[in-house]
């Protein structure tokens, strides 16, 4: 069943679901690149810093050759001898240290950026389950570390060896060098290793990054449901939506309709476009728009302005031009004026508002 959900997931992630998994510490990250950060600036750090380390290793172990036969033998004098050894190593080693806790670091912020994932670290039991410990030993995923892990190995293993062996005809020599000599020596021969593994980890990196990126985006691929499913989560029932959207145009039909009773005038087109119109000379400075429809609605808003005596008025061209300017509960533009003051005007002779005289025409 596992096999036949995984083979449905042939979709890319969304957006939602990758952050879902950044959430929860699931980011596509290389733990070659990790390396090659610390090996390139445990580097870096040795060829600023090794002239001042090498200078006081060199120094302290001078100190401490030439006064051999002053050292004491006891078990007090050898214990002090060793922490006062490890002491000075530390202090020259310590640049080297602090840049590898840095560099760490940095090397996981440049791949994910800053991070923080509570759930990652949170203590679960599947993670102390020796069935699940065994089940992710002989995982897919960790054969291929495996063999990566050999792989690496293997190809850093001969490189070093063989850019060793010009340096070991040194072996026979060094007994007759100065210690600087020797130290010296050791010195260029770690660099130059160091140097033909860079060069290897860098390539192993810059593969090893494209692959996670690569493995993590195909575990994070959904089926079509699972999109279809977080679009209704996010977004909500389309079935939903559709209902709520009829209910309030049913309930802003409602209101239209309690409104058309109010209105002065209702102008028509005649069968397709309905306009109910209300203005109020003294307190209005311009018609307002009570409700306005068409089809059906509109022959409701007929229908609602017969019943209470409302004029209705046939003017094909401005009934179209205000049902598409104009909102409910709006004043009319000004470029309806003189169109709509001419059917107001009309309007208020039919009740004797003002002296009757010829109309001009209205359609």
């Amino acid at each position: 069943m596992a096999e036949e959900d995984d083979s449905q997931k042939t979709e890319d992630p969304t957006e939602r679901k990758l952050s879902k998994a950044r959430e929860k510490g699931q980011v596509g990250t290389s733990q070659e690149v990790k390396s090659w950060a610390i090996l390139m600036g445990s580097l870096l750090t040795l060829s600023i810093m090794a002239p001042w380390m090498m200078g006081g290793i060199k120094d302290y172990s001078s100190g401490f050759i030439e006064n051999s036969h002053a050292l004491g033998t006891g078990v007090g004098s050898l214990q002090e001898l060793m922490i006062d050894a490890l002491l000075e190593l530390g202090i020259y080693l310590s640049p080297i240290f602090i840049a590898l806790m840095i560099l760490a670091f940095a090397a996981n912020v440049m791949q994910t950026g800053f991070l923080w994932a509570p759930d990652k670290i949170t203590p679960k039991l599947n993670k102390i389950s020796i069935l699940s410990g065994v089940k992710r030993m002989f995982s897919s995923r960790a054969l291929v570390e495996f063999l990566k892990g050999i792989l690496k190995l293997g190809i850093v293993s001969v490189l070093m060896v063989a850019m060793a062996m010009p340096f070991v005809t040194d072996l026979e020599l060094m007994p007759g060098y100065a210690l600087a000599d020797v130290v010296d020596r050791m010195f260029y021969l770690t660099i130059a290793i160091s140097t033909g593994a860079i060069m290897v980890m860098t390539a192993i990196a810059i593969i090893d990054y494209a692959y996670q990126k690569f493995d993590h985006n195909k575990s994070q691929k959904m089926s079509r449901q699972e999109i279809k499913d977080e679009h209704k989560e996010s977004e909500g029932d389309p079935q939903i939506k559709a209902r709520i959207r009829k209910i309030r145009a049913e309930r802003s039909q409602q209101r239209m309709m309690t409104a058309v009773p109010k209105a002065d005038v209702v102008i028509t087109n005649p069968t397709h476009y309905s306009i109910a119109l209300e203005y109020k000379m003294d307190s209005m400075a311009a018609p307002r728009v009570l409700a306005k429809g068409i089809d059906h609605l509109a022959l409701k808003i007929r229908e609602v302005a017969k019943e209470n005596d409302i004029p209705i008025v046939e003017n094909v061209p401005l009934a179209r031009a205000l049902y598409s300017a104009v909102e409910v509960d709006e004043e009319i533009p000004v470029e309806h004026y003189k169109a709509v003051a001419e059917v107001i005007g009309y309007v208020m002779r039919l009740k004797g508002d003002i002296p009757n005289v010829e109309p001009e025409s209205t359609t």
